[in-house]
């Protein structure tokens, strides 16, 4: 792996701006959902999702991402309307207690982003790279918010049926959907200052075929965006132990360690943005890893 020297810009954001390069900036996931791979509805309740964001914020999160529908494979998928009714009380809670604080909406439906954005959120994270929803640029643009742009390899239902990738396709076929993704961004009325990339690990990628991602993540810099990574608790990181230590995959739960040991590596190959479920070893790590780069 190449330690990636990450370019300086600044993000721009619906009404603020946040620099991106100089220090990694730690995004802290909150799944308002019964189903979520991750935490299994743990934050389903809204006082018990609030509180969550808050102590994420006392931990150090720059962000708050703000998600109502999950992407697991086998996932249910749920109106625009049902995704407004978990999230938009939980934003507007946060904002009341927290008015300062940056919060994105994890959604791929152009009405629940213009809703949530009517209701003060700065960024709109779009797992399918605007790919599902065909109004939902012209939403984002129109609002002038932070957009997230990730690859995803199709729908959740397909990824366990899906041919598995060769290792050294890997790289070649995210960049080019997120090439694609960043010229429909761009067509719509989006700035480039607007737009930050994620290559979606474990999206629509077997196992094994994340690692080239993070082994190969500076190749993606040359599409001239920012880049986030989201390695937190995904399942590759589970295969792995297992493969290697023994025994079953781990639970969500209990892939900390491994979370940490990915998250570092994704920001010296090059991540400006980390994705994560526990906010405070990850501001640790990048912390490290910063101080790392900066020595590049």
């Amino acid at each position: 792996m190449t330690f990636a020297q990450r370019p300086r810009s600044t993000w721009q954001l619906r009404t603020r701006s946040l620099a991106t390069g100089p220090r990694t900036l730690v995004m802290g996931v909150l799944n308002v959902t019964p189903d979520s791979f991750s935490d299994g509805g743990a934050f389903f309740n809204s006082e018990t999702a609030i509180a969550h964001a808050l102590s994420m914020l006392d931990d150090g999160a720059d962000i708050i991402d703000i998600g109502g529908e999950s992407t697991r494979p086998g996932a249910n998928e749920i109106t625009a309307q049902q995704e407004q009714d978990r999230v938009l009380p939980v934003l507007e809670a946060i904002l009341r207690e927290r008015p300062s604080s940056v919060l994105s909406i994890d959604t791929y439906k152009a009405d629940t982003a213009q809703a949530a954005l009517a209701a003060g959120a700065e960024i709109v994270n779009d797992v399918s790279g605007f790919e599902w929803d065909s109004e939902l640029p012209r939403v984002c643009a129109e609002q002038n918010c932070g957009v997230i742009l990730m690859h995803t390899r199709g729908r959740p239902s397909e990824w366990r049926t899906q041919p598995h990738l060769a290792q050294h396709a890997v790289v070649p076929l995210v960049k080019s959907g997120l090439a694609q993704s960043l010229q429909i961004a761009l067509a719509t009325g989006l700035s480039r200052s607007h737009i930050v990339l994620d290559p979606g690990y474990g999206f629509g990628k077997a196992f094994d075929n994340n690692y080239p991602l993070l082994a190969h993540l500076d190749e993606l810099l040359s599409l001239g965006q920012p880049l986030l990574a989201g390695v937190s608790r995904k399942s590759f990181l589970a295969r792995t132990l297992a493969t290697t230590l023994g025994g079953p995959d781990r639970p969500s739960d209990q892939r900390a360690n491994a979370t940490v040991a990915a998250t570092t590596a994704a920001i010296l190959a090059g991540a400006s943005i980390v994705r994560v479920h526990d906010v405070r070893p990850a501001r640790e790590a990048a912390a490290i890893a910063d101080a790392i780069l900066a020595e590049l």
